[in-house]
């Protein structure tokens, strides 16, 4: 039985996150791209959330720190609450979601709006507003 995704799609990793971040495929939706860096970061995969990360907000400095708040913790779960636009053929879209994690013992949780735009066609994070 393959792994599922740790995005929660209920699909295999293979056949789910692993293309996108592997750079095989890109994100159809603003929604694929979130669920993309949401796995990269419970793989602690600092590359690919730098490169799915708008060039005018990329945090390149905190590259170190990212990396290891993501190795840091446990990741639990995704769970999409709603998304606007972001489709196939949209250049903007918003996805709201909480990721629930472990963090010194404790059940923490990141509820955030993020926004999304296309940059050379592709689907990249842009911001987020935290609640």
């Amino acid at each position: 039985m393959p792994n599922n995704c740790p995005c929660g799609s209920g699909r295999p990793y293979a056949l789910c996150c692993e293309p996108i971040i592997n750079g095989k495929s890109d994100a159809i939706t603003a929604q694929e791209l979130m669920r993309s860096r949401y796995t990269a970061f419970t793989l602690a995969n600092v590359n690919y959330l730098m490169r799915s990360h708008h060039s005018s907000t990329r945090p390149n400095k905190e590259r170190k720190s990212i990396e290891k708040w993501a190795k840091s913790v446990r990741w639990i779960g995704l769970n999409v609450l709603n998304s606007q636009a972001g489709e196939a053929t949209d250049e903007t879209g918003y996805v709201e979601f909480k990721a629930l994690f472990m963090e010194n013992g404790q059940l923490q949780q990141l509820h955030e709006r993020s926004f999304f735009q296309r940059e050379n066609g592709k689907w990249v994070y842009v911001s987020g507003t935290m609640y």
